[in-house]
């Protein structure tokens, strides 16, 4: 009976730990965003949209770096922003490898736009939190992302 319970207690820990309670943070991040902010534009799209509107024109990959998008999911996005005349995307002059993305007056009108609705959907999902709370929250999960990223 001991190993079937050691085997009971592991399983409950697993479905109990990091995985699982980010995917339910980020299921509710998620409702709240299209409840509260946009139907039609992802939080990846604002935080392009507001890197550019805060940082100018940029390249394709540091602009993808900066906003912590891999090259697949990088190339798609900025297509799909482009096709919706929210950045102009063309090919740098002195480099015709590198792609150059700037963000347009509509992409600029749409995240000015919504920067309140997404600063609403933060404080209502940091709620329960004190200030210190939340700085506390915030530092131990940068720390357990960065250290996972290496």
């Amino acid at each position: 009976m001991g190993h079937e319970n050691a085997e009971r207690h592991a399983l409950l820990e697993a479905i109990g730990g990091v995985g699982p309670l980010a995917r339910r943070l980020n299921q509710v991040h998620t409702r709240l965003w299209y409840e509260q902010v946009h139907q039609d534009l992802t939080g990846p799209q604002f935080t392009v949209l507001s890197l550019l509107d805060a940082h100018g024109d940029m390249d394709q990959g540091t602009l993808g770096a900066l906003a912590h998008l891999d090259k697949s999911t990088a190339a798609p996005l900025l297509e799909r922003l482009r096709r919706r005349g929210l950045v102009d995307i063309t090919r740098d002059e002195r480099d015709r490898r590198r792609k150059l993305v700037r963000i347009t007056d509509d992409g600029r009108e749409l995240a000015v736009r919504l920067a309140p609705a997404v600063v609403g959907v933060n404080e209502q999902m940091l709620a329960p939190f004190t200030a210190e709370e939340r700085d506390q929250f915030f530092g131990l999960l940068r720390r357990a992302v960065e250290r996972a990223e290496r």
